[in-house]
């Protein structure tokens, strides 16, 4: 059985977390975790850290996360960041509840306008049948090419819905 919940860099799944972020995302890049953080500084404390985990015989371990930056440069968006699920439990829908747990806590409790992500060109199809659309053209970050993805708050939940109903 597959869990979902927020943790902060002080949750003892924290380092599985950055394990996780560190086999998927950046070691295929040639980072490491600690090369991440030197030229990010702060994206860690600044986000939000939204986890799948499952039970092992050793405990908790970490199989997909995502990174929600609740301020970004975009007024009243934030970022949806170091997406990444195992491989081997890719298809199993872990991305794209981890992906619906953001978009709940932004439009929900943070009362974001829309989230916007770098998506890589080859999860584009999974951030479209998410509800997300592309904005602007392809660009290269990382040496990968990359597509910025974005879903914008549904009206129903919009503050001019909330003031036509009464």
């Amino acid at each position: 059985m597959v869990q979902y919940r927020r943790i902060t860099p002080n949750d003892p799944l924290y380092p599985g977390e950055c394990r996780l972020r560190e086999r998927v995302l950046l070691t295929p890049i040639g980072y490491d975790i600690n090369r991440f953080r030197e030229e990010y500084p702060g994206i860690d404390e600044l986000s939000e850290h939204h986890i799948a985990t499952t039970k092992t015989p050793g405990g908790d371990r970490v199989i997909g996360c995502a990174l929600l930056l609740p301020s970004s440069d975009r007024e009243g968006f934030g970022k949806l960041t170091q997406m990444a699920v195992d491989p081997q439990r890719r298809g199993e829908g872990i991305g794209q509840r981890i992906v619906i747990n953001v978009e709940s806590r932004a439009f929900g409790d943070l009362g974001l306008q829309g989230i916007y992500c770098h998506a890589q060109v080859n999860a584009v199809s999974f951030y479209e049948k998410l509800g997300w659309s592309r904005e602007g053209e392809k660009f290269i970050e990382a040496d990968i090419p990359h597509q910025c993805m974005v879903i914008h708050r549904p009206p129903e939940l919009s503050d001019e819905t909330d003031d036509r109903m009464w």
